[in-house]
Parts: structure tokens; sequence; C-alpha cells
């Protein structure tokens, strides 16, 4: 089975040397690695070039944000399965994808596999504040603003095939609105009780205030376009994130 995992970067020098090495010392060998670089002007591009033949693909050109970056990414993978690793994040081990192909090894009717995801500090990926607990998945928990963290998610590429990309008509909850449109459409997907993946806080939905606000109303937009509710979900979506702040590992 072959992995592809997706990186997108632009102007992320101080951190895409964690994430390359993240995958390349993964213990499962058939992987698939793609780095999409958004045409960066601070040595990022130099970086990766040092890698040389271990990234299997990299586009260094200019686009339209992070979700036409991803875009790229899953039209040039050829793998069995697709996963996303963000430039400022990495995964919790090296033995987090040998663990998700037993997963669908197991179970050959299984779209999707995920887990669970720690929030650490910008500055020390050991220092960690928030712990998103995941649990088994139900289409029902979408209309109570819960679904999987969308960057542990494994999934087969025949859903991308079926449901698309992401709409480039959002430009911070594209992600949210592809989970549900996949989630919601009954695809099957199976719960990893564990660590999969470590993210760094002051991403683009949750630096700020105002960025915060921005992705609410995007949010909203979302649930309403894939006929979820609306306030309701919303709501409780945001509300959920308080537990992840008390619960830990």
């Amino acid at each position: 089975m072959k992995i592809s995992i997706i990186t997108v970067v632009w102007n992320g020098k101080k951190t895409i040397q964690n994430a390359i090495d993240s995958v390349l010392n993964q213990t499962y060998s058939n992987i698939e690695y793609i780095v999409i670089d958004g045409d960066s002007t601070d040595g990022t591009v130099s970086v990766v070039q040092n890698y040389g033949d271990r990234i299997s693909k990299f586009i260094s050109e200019p686009d339209k944000g992070i979700y036409d970056g991803l875009n790229k990414g899953v039209l040039l993978a050829t793998g069995d399965v697709i996963a996303i690793l963000h430039s400022d994040d990495l995964y919790a081990n090296n033995k987090v994808v040998s663990k998700i192909v037993d997963q669908f090894n197991k179970d050959c009717n299984l779209d999707g596999v995920y887990g669970d995801l720690i929030y650490t500090s910008k500055d020390d990926i050991n220092n960690i504040f928030r712990y998103w607990k995941s649990k088994d998945f139900n289409v029902k928990l979408l209309k109570q603003g819960w679904m999987p963290a969308h960057p542990t998610l494994f999934l087969r590429r025949e859903v991308y095939d079926k449901f698309g990309i992401f709409d480039l008509n959002f430009k911070i909850s594209a992600d949210y609105d592809f989970m549900l449109r996949i989630l919601n459409a009954g695809i099957k997907v199976k719960y990893f009780p564990g660590v999969l993946y470590k993210m760094r806080v002051g991403g683009a939905s949750n630096k700020s205030i105002k960025s915060i606000f921005a992705k609410s109303i995007e949010d909203f937009k979302v649930l309403k376009k894939n006929n979820i509710g609306g306030l309701y979900p919303l709501i409780y979506k945001n509300l959920s994130k308080v537990v992840q702040f008390i619960s830990r590992p």
C-alpha cells in the first residue's frame, strides 16, 4: 500500500525541516512525499531542495493559498491513501503511518482512519496545552458540531475521486467543508485511539480574535451549504473546544 503525504508551505523555513523529517523518519517505507511551495522567499525552497530525491515531488510556484496548494498535491498523488501534514506540524512518532496502514489492511472496506491530535506551543513542541480526544464517528455528531480532526485523517484516494477536492471559495474553512461533504455522504471511517499528530498553535484560523471570528462566519456558511444546520452546530463546535484544554493524552 502506497501512502501519499502532502505538505503545503509558504515562507516556512523555521518549521519545514521538522515536518519533512517527521515524514522521512517514518518506519513505513512505501511513502510518496509531496511538497508544494507557494513561491517562498525566505529560504524555504533551499531547505526542501537539500533533501534531494528523498522528496518524491516538489513544486514551487505562486498559488491562491493553502487549499490551492493542497489541491495541487492531491492531483499529483498516486498513493492508495492520501494524508496531509501541514508545514508547521509533525507526526507524533515514527510509527504513525505504519499503524494507520495496519488499520486499512485489517478492513479493506475502510475509506478513512483518524485519531487524536495534540496542540503545542509554537516554539516548543513538547509544551502541550490542548488535546483533541476523538471518538467513534456517527453522522449524527455533525449536527452537534463534532467531527474528527482533519489533519489526522488518512483517506483512500477514491474518496477524493468521488467527492472532489477543496472548495477555493472558502479561504479558512475549506477543510471543514470537505469534511462535512464526505462524512455526511456516509463514507466508512474508523477511529484509531492514539495521538497521531502534533499541531503548533498560531495557524490561520486561531492566531487572533479577528481570525477566529472570520472562521466562524465561514463555518456558518459551510454548515448551511452542506445542509447540516446553522447556529446550533456552530455554537456546539466552538464549545467542544473548551474540553480540549482540560483533557490530557
